[in-house]
Parts: C-alpha cells; structure tokens; sequence
C-alpha cells in the first residue's frame, strides 16, 4: 500500500494515467465557445474543436482562451508528474494520456481536435526549451507561409529531432529516453490528423489567415 492507504503502488502509474486522460478529454474549444454565445466550433469551419476553429468563429479572446486552456491541460498533467518524483516513463505515459485524451475524449464520443497546443503542453512540461523549440518552427513558418496547419506540420515533423538532441542517446540506440518516444509518438498522431490539411496544401485549397481565398 502507499502512503494514501488505499492504492497498491503497482497502480499508482494508472491512476496517474487514466487521470491524465480524463483531463485531457476537456475540449476547451467547445466550453469556451459556450462561454461567448459562440457557435459550436465543431459546426463551422474545419470541425475542429481548437483554437483556429474557434478563431475562425469568434472572438479573438475566446480562440486566445482555448489555446492556453488545451496548453495548460497538456501541461500540467505532466509537471505534477515530474514534481511527484515520477520516473521517466510515467511522465511519457502521461503526457501520451492527456494529449490521447484530446484527440479522442470520452465526454465528446471520442471525437475531438488535433491535439497541437496539447502536444506543446506536454513538450514545455518535459523541456521548456523542447516547447520553445517547437513554437518558434510554428511561429516561423506561419510568419512565412501564413498558414496555421502548415507550421503545425513542421513544428510536429521536426520536434523528434528537436527531442532526439535534448534527450537522445547516439552512444545507446537501444535505451532511446522516453521522452524522445513521447514526442515521436505525439508528432506521427498530429502529422495523421493533419492528412487533410496536407492533401488541401497540397491541391492549393487550405485556408490561410490573411489570404485570398
């Protein structure tokens, strides 16, 4: 038993997991635009619950609000965990749980957003030199291109690498940290999520802030 008395500790890790998880299934996107009298961002646009959407269909307040809550949720799960002494691969487990949550959340049938200010979330949680790593790829790429889903794309593509040099070890190939795994496995999900918007780049079709459709 551990110090609460009630939990064996060989649960601990999925009580840490599941809890990750269920935070994580908190759509901030949908919640905030109830707060605004705003229409249901999974109605207009992309149908996508997050922050863009929100943008697209509202207020600037209420998209800012919904891109920090989907951050913080990410990255307090995670913090917590580091605080409480966890090892690494519960850290990496939980951060995987959250921004799974996101993705697909129990309250909304599964179906939620793309999961990047999440994923950041986690990132800057783990290293907050890793998230800034990956912000300023988004930040540089939407200055240039102007499209959101396009530095989302990068920033997910290169954040392994990102990871690899934080957290790699080319000496061990076998003991990779699990952070590096964590980051890898978050960046495949928001490449796969974002399929549509690389097929819409690519036919010339994605919206883009401050372009003429």
């Amino acid at each position: 038993m551990n110090e609460l008395g009630f939990i064996p500790v060989t649960l601990i890790p999925v009580v840490w997991i599941v809890a990750a998880y269920l935070l994580g299934s908190i759509a901030f996107g949908i919640l905030v635009s109830k707060l605004f009298g705003l229409p249901d961002p999974r109605t207009v646009g992309s149908g996508n619950p997050g922050a863009t959407n929100v943008l697209r269909s509202g207020k600037k307040m209420a998209a800012v609000l919904t891109l920090l809550g989907d951050a913080f949720k990410g990255w307090f799960p995670v913090w917590i965990a580091l605080q409480s002494g966890m090892t690494m691969w519960v850290v990496g487990a939980v951060g995987l749980a959250v921004f799974f949550g996101h993705l697909y959340p129990i309250y909304f049938r599964f179906k939620g957003g793309k999961g990047v200010a999440t994923a950041l979330g986690v990132m800057l949680a783990i290293s907050p030199w890793l998230g800034l790593a990956a912000l300023v790829t988004w930040v540089v790429v939407f200055a240039v291109s102007r499209y959101s889903s396009l530095g989302a794309i990068v920033a997910a593509a290169l954040a392994p690498v990102y990871a690899w040099y934080f957290f790699g070890n080319a000496d061990n190939l076998v003991g990779v940290s699990d952070y590096v795994v964590t980051v890898f496995v978050m960046s495949v999900f928001l490449i796969w999520r974002h399929r549509s918007n690389i097929q819409k780049l690519l036919a010339g079709t994605e919206s883009g802030f401050g372009k003429k459709k």
